[in-house]
Parts: C-alpha cells; sequence; structure tokens
C-alpha cells in the first residue's frame, strides 16, 4: 500500500505559504508513516514552486529507505492537455517499482524522474520546467514504464546525519541576492534581525561587490555563518577561487543552488555553528 499526503492532510496551508513550520510537520508525518508494515511508500502532491526545497528537506531528514516520490503539475485541471493526471499516475508508478528503494526522495513530472539532490525548476511555466542541470535525471517514466539510469550522489534518508526528532523551530537562514551596485543594507539588517546564517547567490562563481562582501565578512566576525552560491543555476562554487574562503570564514555552496543550500545550512546549523564542520557537510552531502 501506498500512503498518498497532500498539503491538507499535514496542514491547511496554500503552497504559496510554504514554510519552516509545514516542513517539520510534513517530515515527521512522513516518518511515521513510513514505519507502518502496510505501508510501502510515500507519494506527496505539491506545488511546483517550492518543491525542489521540500524534496530536498525530505531528502535529507526522511529515516526510511521506502521511497518517497513528490509529483506536481504545470498546468490546472481545467486547461487543455492538464498534465496532473498522467504525472500522478506516474509518479505511483514509480513509487511501487522494484528498484525504487534506497533512492531517496524522488520528483516526477513530464515523465522525468530527477533526485531531490539535483533538481531545480528552471522555467515558469513549460511542463519541463524540471531540471538536474550538474548530473542529469534520474532516469524516465512513460505511461508508467519505469527506467533508472543512475544512483544518487550523496548520502540521503537513513543515511543521512540529520534529523527533526526533537526539532520545533529551525535557524533562521536568509538569502542574499546579487547583483551590480548591491550595498550592504540587506545583509546587516537580516543580521540585526537574528539571522543565524546567510547564504549569497552570488554573480558568477559566488560572487559580490565590495561593500557586500565586506558587509558578509563583519557578519561572519559576528559569528552568522555565510555560504557562497550562485544565482547562476548550475555549476559548482569552490572553496578559494573567486573569494578567499580561508581569509573570510566563508562556506562554499559547492554543487547547490542558493535556495538548496539554504536547507541544508539550516540543518547544518542544528548540529554545529562551526564553518569547517559546516563546509565538510556541503562536500558530503
Amino acid at each position: 500500500e501506498l500512503a498518498h499526503l497532500t498539503g491538507e492532510q499535514v496542514v491547511n496551508i496554500g503552497s504559496q505559504n510554504m514554510n519552516n513550520q509545514v516542513w517539520l510537520k510534513l517530515a515527521k508525518r512522513v516518518n511515521t508513516v513510513l514505519k507502518r508494515e502496510d505501508v510501502a511508500g510515500v507519494v506527496i502532491t505539491h506545488g511546483t514552486d517550492t518543491m525542489e526545497e521540500t524534496a530536498w528537506f525530505l531528502n535529507l531528514v526522511v529515516k526510511s529507505d521506502k521511497p518517497v516520490v513528490m509529483v506536481g503539475s504545470m498546468r490546472p485541471a481545467t486547461a487543455i492537455g492538464a498534465d496532473g493526471p498522467a504525472n500522478l499516475f506516474n509518479a505511483v508508478a514509480t513509487a511501487v517499482h522494484p528498484d525504487v528503494r534506497g533512492r531517496g526522495v524522488l520528483v516526477v513530472l513530464n515523465d522525468e524522474i530527477h533526485y531531490a539532490r539535483e533538481i531545480e525548476k528552471q522555467n515558469s511555466t513549460q511542463l519541463d520546467t524540471f531540471k538536474s542541470p550538474n548530473r542529469g535525471r534520474a532516469g524516465v517514466v512513460n505511461t508508467g514504464a519505469v527506467h533508472f539510469f543512475n544512483k544518487p550522489a550523496a548520502p540521503h534518508t537513513k543515511t543521512s546525519e540529520f534529523s527533526v526528532d526533537g526539532v520545533n523551530i529551525l535557524p533562521r537562514v536568509e538569502i542574499i541576492y546579487s547583483y551590480a551596485n548591491l550595498g550592504r543594507d540587506l545583509i546587516d539588517g537580516a543580521v540585526e534581525k537574528g539571522a543565524k546564517g546567510l547564504v549569497l547567490a552570488g554573480v558568477g562563481n559566488g560572487n559580490s561587490t565590495d561593500p557586500a562582501l565586506a558587509a558578509l565578512g563583519d557578519a561572519v566576525k559576528q559569528g552568522v555563518v555565510v555560504v557562497r552560491s550562485s544565482r547562476t543555476g548550475s555549476g559548482l562554487v569552490m572553496r578559494n577561487v573567486e573569494i578567499d574562503d580561508d581569509k573570510m570564514g566563508t562556506v562554499a555552496a559547492m554543487e547547490f543552488n542558493p535556495q538548496k543550500a539554504r536547507v541544508l545550512l539550516m540543518l547544518a546549523l542544528i548540529k554545529t555553528s562551526n564553518t569547517k564542520e559546516i563546509q565538510d557537510k556541503f562536500f558530503k552531502y
């Protein structure tokens, strides 16, 4: 038997209001359901706008190797050529496939299967909105026929060190979007408001303006963990390339886009605020 969870079953809230508390409630519900012997896996219907973030969060905190498959649609049910029914059919087919166990959280849309770690929403309206730009799709599924291409690239679910057991609040982490002429006000304001971590959606290889970098350096000195990511949508932000991370005390996001880096940093901050230890987690996951 597959358990089907919707937003309404977890909490009565619209997808546009997805937040940390919903994530915690959803993760705990998924873990509870997957402990049941009569449940072989979970299919979660979710809006596409923040699906990659929810999938990545669950990928790090679900404590089961049973399949968790997330699915949504780009067209409403009233549209000509609505994609929801086919997506849901393929999601269920993926969840019951004999080779799906142990692959972590998956996202199914447009006849494609993606790993939660790799997926990004890259188009505002097209059916093929989801891409896995760095490592490619996990597989394809067409009219219920499933074909996997590769294995997950990093620890997840049961092999992840992260857990939401006993966690009722996540550390505050904000994303700072870099652009030409970015000043320091937004960074200083986030620190003043109590942010424990900041993710720079940097230009190019995680870079920014001199005033912004100066503000981020000051934030580090105040104990805020700063992760450098990129707004480009693909590629790696590596240590000590654009920026001297050793000197600044910053963390390089590696493959993670800003929204994924934020999720990983929040969970890492539950365990430690040591930048070296947090950098090791960005290398590992």
